[in-house]
C-alpha cells in the first residue's frame, strides 16, 4: 500500500485581488502553493502531483527544490476543480496503482497541521472507503431565499448537529476516485461528493481551525500568521 498527494492548481483565485493566481500569492516568503505541498510531504507519499494549468508559466519559474525528487507537475488542468482532479489522476496512472491511497489537498490551504495529517492518515488507512477532514460546524447555520425584491432572508434555521465543514485533504483509493469523478452526473465542489453518488460513505475525521482554505484577501493575513507562528 502505497500513498500519493495530489493538488489541483489550475484555477485563478477570481475571489482574491492580483495579476497573478492564487496559488502563487505569497505567504511568510513562499508562494501559498510551496507551502500547501510542504504540507503534505511529511506524510509517506512517494510522489506529490501537481495539477496545473496548460499555459501556466509561474510553476516553473519558482524555486521547488526543497522537495527533491518528490514533485511532478502535471499541466492537464481542466475547467473545473473535478476535471482537474480527473485529469490529474489519469495522468498518475502510469506510476500509481489502483488500490494506492491517494489524498487530495487544496493548493489554498497552505496552513494544515501535521497532527490533522497524521490523523487523516491514521484514521483513514484501515477504511475500505477513505474519508476527509472536516470540522463540525460551530455557528448558527441559516438557509437563506431571496424574497419579491430580491433581497436575501432567514428561510429556515438549520440543525447544525449533523452538519460539517468540508476541508482537505480528501483520502480514497485511486482507482475508486477516478471511477466516481469520471461517473459523477450532478456537479461536485469537492472529491467526497463524486464518491458519495456512488452510495458511500467517507468517513468524517475531525480537522481544526488552523486548516483555513484562502478565499478572500483577508484570509492571507490569517494564513500568515499561522505560519509565522511554527517553528
Amino acid at each position: 500500500m502505497s500513498f500519493f498527494a495530489l493538488i489541483p492548481a489550475a484555477g485563478s483565485g477570481s475571489r482574491l485581488p492580483g495579476e497573478q493566481a492564487k496559488q502563487y500569492a505569497m505567504l511568510a516568503g513562499r508562494p501559498m502553493l510551496w507551502h500547501a505541498i510542504r504540507a503534505v510531504c511529511v506524510a509517506p507519499v512517494e510522489t506529490v502531483f501537481v495539477v496545473l494549468a496548460p499555459d501556466d508559466r509561474t510553476f516553473a519559474a519558482r524555486d521547488w527544490s526543497a522537495f527533491g525528487g518528490k514533485l511532478e507537475p502535471l499541466y492537464c488542468g481542466g475547467e473545473t476543480r473535478r476535471d482537474s482532479v480527473y485529469n490529474g489522476l489519469v495522468a498518475a496512472m502510469a506510476a500509481v496503482d489502483a488500490d494506492d491511497w491517494m489524498l487530495v489537498h487544496d493548493a489554498a490551504r497552505p496552513c494544515l497541521p501535521r497532527a490533522d495529517l497524521e490523523r487523516l492518515l491514521s484514521e483513514c488507512s484501515g477504511d475500505r472507503i477513505g474519508g476527509i477532514l472536516a470540522l463540525p460546524a460551530a455557528d448558527t447555520v441559516k438557509r437563506a431565499a431571496k424574497d419579491e425584491a430580491g433581497t436575501q432572508r432567514v428561510a429556515a434555521s438549520e440543525d447544525r448537529s449533523q452538519l460539517w465543514l468540508a476541508q482537505t485533504p480528501q483520502m480514497f483509493r485511486a482507482g475508486l476516485l477516478a471511477q466516481a469523478l469520471r461517473q459523477a452526473k450532478m456537479p461536485v465542489t469537492d472529491e467526497s461528493g463524486a464518491i458519495e453518488q456512488m452510495g458511500l460513505k467517507p468517513r468524517l475525521v475531525a480537522g481544526s481551525r488552523e486548516n483555513l482554505k484562502v478565499t478572500y484577501a483577508q484570509d492571507l493575513a490569517i494564513a500568515e500568521a499561522i505560519l509565522r507562528s511554527r517553528p
